[in-house]
């Protein structure tokens, strides 16, 4: 659960076309605060199986994390069906991540 951040930047495209749950993960191995985020972000997966986890790097000339006006790491982006209901930036916490993850899995199902 603990992979890296993706330089291979999925179209936006594709992530609008995303069927299910899924957390977009805006960040960089070498980051600091995304460093210290990712056992919180691993922990609060960890009870959300169906949850797409993907990691994505993102820095200047990203055209991905602009799309999404992404400004600080690391933000998470819950996405139902590809659509946006929710994101974090910077979680210190699981608790905040958990609650969002379980609005995810319950909004309109």
């Amino acid at each position: 659960m603990n992979q890296p951040f993706s330089v291979q930047q999925p179209a936006r495209a594709d992530i609008d076309r995303l069927s299910g749950l899924a957390l977009l993960q805006f960040g960089t191995d070498w980051c600091g605060h995304c460093r210290a985020a990712q056992p919180v972000v691993n922990e609060a997966l960890g009870d959300y199986s169906e949850v797409r986890h993907i990691k994505v790097e993102d820095g200047p000339g990203r055209v991905l994390g602009r799309s999404y006006a992404v400004t600080l790491w690391p933000t998470l982006v819950f996405l139902r069906d590809g659509q946006e209901i929710g994101r974090l930036v910077r979680p210190l916490a699981s608790e905040p991540v958990r609650d969002m993850l379980a609005r995810l899995a319950s909004d309109g199902h």
